[in-house]
């Protein structure tokens, strides 16, 4: 029986963006699922609900993008019953999001976030598990996020490296990315699929 993975879009996004990343995972021998949900207009906590009942229904890993990640985390945060194996971000703000908290600042900005603006700003302290976790960054800076973010070091547009760091995680990794391009990433599938594989990015 081929291993499951659930995949996970960002904010905006709707979840055929995740196909290319999808067929990669497929090629490699993986069965794939993909979750929607509306994080502006529903919030995440209805994303959290239905996404801890799909990956109760068996082993899993996961590959989320950005907002996805977080969904993620707080889905399985504190629920250890859940059989995740293995959870891969890619550009998730994990100890929170620097350009969430600059678009709260501007209320035509904000509106933007609509409920999923809580869960961007503050992210995580640190991953206890279940699962093991791996990040994905991103170093490409092509996106608007910056402008809110006032990032000083390396970001893909939308996200820092930094802030995709957390505590307790298993491995993280860099690429030439941007936020939106890890999605179609080579790279970034074939560090995926190694995580997958042996819990590390080789």
């Amino acid at each position: 029986m081929s291993p499951r993975v659930v995949l996970i879009h960002g904010i905006w996004m709707p979840a055929t963006v995740m196909a290319w990343m999808a067929a990669r995972l497929r090629e490699a021998g993986f069965a794939c699922e993909t979750f929607s949900y509306h994080g502006v207009t529903r919030g995440p906590e209805e994303a959290v609900g239905r996404l801890r009942e799909m990956l109760s229904a068996g082993p899993a890993h996961v590959l989320a993008h950005s907002l996805g990640g977080l969904v993620t985390l707080e889905a399985l945060r504190g629920q250890p019953q859940i059989p995740v194996e293995r959870v891969v971000c890619l550009g998730s703000p994990l100890r929170g999001s620097g350009a969430a908290h600059g678009m709260r600042q501007r209320p035509w900005a904000a509106a933007m976030l609509g409920q999923a603006a809580d869960l961007l700003e503050r992210g995580f302290e640190r991953w206890p598990g279940p699962g093991e976790l791996g990040s994905i960054a991103g170093t490409l800076p092509h996106g608007l996020g910056h402008v809110f973010g006032g990032f000083r070091d390396e970001h893909d547009g939308s996200v820092a490296v930094a802030e995709t760091r957390l505590p307790g995680m298993a491995d993280h990794a860099v690429i030439r990315a941007s936020h939106s391009g890890m999605l179609f990433s080579p790279e970034a599938a074939r560090l995926a699929i190694a995580f997958f594989r042996e819990g590390r990015f080789l």
